[in-house]
Formats: C-alpha cells, sequence, structure tokens
C-alpha cells in the first residue's frame, strides 16, 4: 500500500507488523545532528563504497533516501557528481538544503518506487539504512532498474535480519532486537529481490564499525531518539532504558565498543538478461 508523501513505512515480520515512521512528524529536528558522523568517518565509508563502484570518473550518483543529506556531498565529492538526494520526507529535505548544500548536489521530492529522474541516468546508487523503510521494496528496486545505466552499481548499506548488530545501548533497550528482525530484510530476501529484477549480485561486505567519540557525547546524542527502532518501543521502555544508561554513564561502566556493518553490491547487467 502506498504511503503519503513523507511517510515510509518499515519492512513488516509476519510475527510483529511495523507501523509507519513519519519523518515529517517525528526525529527531522533532531536527525543531523543525532547521527552526525566525524568527517574521518564519512571519509572511511566513502572510500570503502567507492572500491565496489565503477571504477571511471565521474560518476553520476543516487543516495536514495538521502534524508538530511548526511552523505550526499560526500558522495558526489569522491565520485566527481552530479550526486542526486532522493527523499520523501519534506522536513528532511529542507534539512539537508539548509544543511548540507553542495554546487553538485541537487535534492529531490521522491520516492524509492518513483525516482523523479530519467532512465538509465545513473553510475551509482546508494541506499544508506534506508532500504528498510520502502513501502514496496519490489517495486522500488524494479524503479531502481530503471534508472541505472548498463554496468551501473548499487550499494545496499542496511542491517540484515541474521545480523542484527549489537550496538553499545542495545542491552539497555531490550526488546529492539526483536523490533529490528521485524523491520530489516534477511540478505537472501535483499538479494532475491534484486536478482528478480535483472541485477546480478556482486558481494556481500561486512565492515568494522569503530566506537566514535566519548560515551558522554554518544548517550547525548541517543538521548535526542533519532533511531527508526525507538519508534516502535513504547515511552516506558524508552524511559527505563534512558534512565538506566544515564545511571551507567555517572558509574562509568557502559562498554565503549565497536560493532560491524554490512552492505550488498548489486550490479546492472550491460546486457539486460532477457536478451542474451
Amino acid at each position: 500500500m502506498a504511503t503519503a508523501l513523507g511517510m515510509v513505512m518499515e519492512t513488516s515480520h509476519p510475527q510483529m507488523p511495523l507501523q509507519p515512521v513519519d519523518y515529517d512528524r517525528v526525529q527531522h529536528a533532531a536527525y543531523a545532528k543525532a547521527r552526525a558522523l566525524p568527517a574521518a568517518s564519512i571519509q572511511q565509508y566513502m572510500d570503502i563504497f567507492a572500491r565496489h563502484l565503477p571504477a571511471h570518473r565521474p560518476l553520476t550518483v543516487i543516495d536514495l533516501g538521502s534524508g538530511t543529506g548526511r552523505f550526499t556531498p560526500a558522495l558526489a565529492e569522491a565520485l566527481g557528481g552530479p550526486a542526486y538526494g532522493v527523499e520523501p520526507a519534506a522536513a528532511m529535505r529542507q534539512t539537508a538544503e539548509a544543511g548540507s548544500a553542495h554546487p553538485a548536489v541537487t535534492y529531490l521530492a521522491g520516492e524509492a518506487a518513483r525516482i523523479p529522474l530519467p532512465d538509465a541516468c545513473a553510475d551509482a546508487l546508494l541506499m544508506f539504512l534506508s532500504f528498510h523503510h520502502f513501502p514496496d521494496q519490489a517495486a522500488a528496486v524494479r524503479e531502481i532498474a530503471r534508472v541505472m545505466k548498463p554496468g551501473g552499481r548499487v550499494i545496499l548499506r542496511s542491517t540484515f535480519r541474521e545480523r542484527i548488530p549489537d550496538h553499545w545501548w542495545r542491552g539497555f533497550f531490550p526488546r529492539s532486537h526483536a523490533v529490528e528482525e521485524a523491520m530489516f530484510p534477511s540478505q537472501a530476501e535483499a538479494r532475491a529481490l534484486f536478482e528478480a529484477a535483472g541485477f546480478a549480485t556482486v558481494e556481500s561486505v561486512q565492515m568494522e564499525i569503530p566506537f566514535e567519540g566519548d560515551i558522554a557525547s554518544a548517550v547525548a546524542r541517543l538521548h535526542l531518539r533519532a533511531v527508526s527502532t525507538f519508534e516502535h518501543l513504547t515511552e516506558a521502555e524508552l524511559d527505563e532504558g534512558f534512565a538506566r544508561i544515564d545511571a551507567a554513564l555517572a558509574a562509568g561502566t557502559i562498554e565503549e565498543k565497536a560493532t560491524f556493518g554490512d552492505f550488498m553490491v548489486f550490479e546492472r547487467p550491460a546486457v539486460s538478461p532477457d536478451r542474451r
């Protein structure tokens, strides 16, 4: 079922259907601050992603589900541009336009199943923790196939159901693991969707994500609640979890630890499979 502009739907697990997260109502005001990454971390992502994308430059790139533009300017810089940030939530786009402007970046109102760009226009496409929000993932992948050039590559940076990361805050919100199992696809499901749309699976990659900054700053950012998982917990669960975090911070008992991140790489064949 399609949702209104600005609404995004979490993937539903049969045992635990999740409701849409409306980023025009929640999170947009704090998202950029709460989810900010150091410049070195952004560059690390760009260096890693670039190694899995077509070698020629410049590359035209789409940041699908670009949110507040956390990665879009860096994509333009790393790949030569132009870069298009496609985002359904007006409030998120407005934040991106105000805080993440770049001469080679254009932010567009659009949804994953309706990308406002012409056929075969993109060399590369990034989905950074956005795929699970798409209301119709199969339609979205078909639309991604439409806008990709032959030989173009897609990077799906996502959590996967069988590989829920052990974030430093996980234990303070015990039901968060089950929420994310309901929220995210499995790797097999993602692969099946892309291959059904004519993509070839290139590889699946796991990268270490170091703990960034100091724990007090991490706690302060988490208190802004700009994590979609939290939208599916009760206020009581959140209040209890944050009270426990604050107590652990005061006691100095929070474990600062690295975690991992997964991404999959898909390629649009230079020759359509049905024409071979």
